[in-house]
């Protein structure tokens, strides 16, 4: 059974160095941390104060966030709206541990596409958008771990 631990940490290892040099898709790097069950999640929620800079939010989101995230390890796990609060965007990215989570949100403010996007939506009008975040470890009988 170790053997098969070994061999499960070192393919995780490298999809995970795939992924950072781009050859391992986000699918294969989930997988690979499922296996090896070492990612926390993280639930975000973003309250805007109108629907009108929610679509504006869900635009960043769309057009860049994603992306940037990507580029600093961040996987996407799921984007949604409550359906009973239209001013609401909730989502959930997966981290290595919480210092990885840490490192990755400092790499993203401090990158430069993401600075110039912040400017331009906050020009637009998207302003007092306020944000909670909570850190989750999956329980044993979670579907995701």
């Amino acid at each position: 059974m170790s053997r098969t631990v070994t061999r499960m940490s070192v393919g995780a290892a490298l999809l995970l160095t795939g992924y950072f040099i781009g050859q391992a898709s986000t699918r294969e790097v989930v997988m690979a941390q499922q296996q090896t069950g070492t990612r926390v999640f993280e639930l975000r929620t973003y309250t805007v104060p109108d629907a009108t800079q929610l679509d504006m939010l869900n635009a960043r989101f769309r057009d860049h966030t994603r992306r940037i995230f990507d580029r600093h390890g961040m996987t996407s796990i799921g984007y949604w709206t409550p359906i009973d609060t239209p001013n609401t965007l909730i989502y959930i990215l997966a981290h290595p541990s919480q210092e990885e989570a840490k490192k990755h949100w400092a790499e993203f403010n401090a990158d430069p596409e993401w600075q110039k996007v912040r400017t331009e939506t906050r020009e637009k009008g998207l302003t007092g958008v306020k944000t909670e975040s909570r850190f989750l470890q999956p329980t044993d009988y979670s579907a995701i771990k």
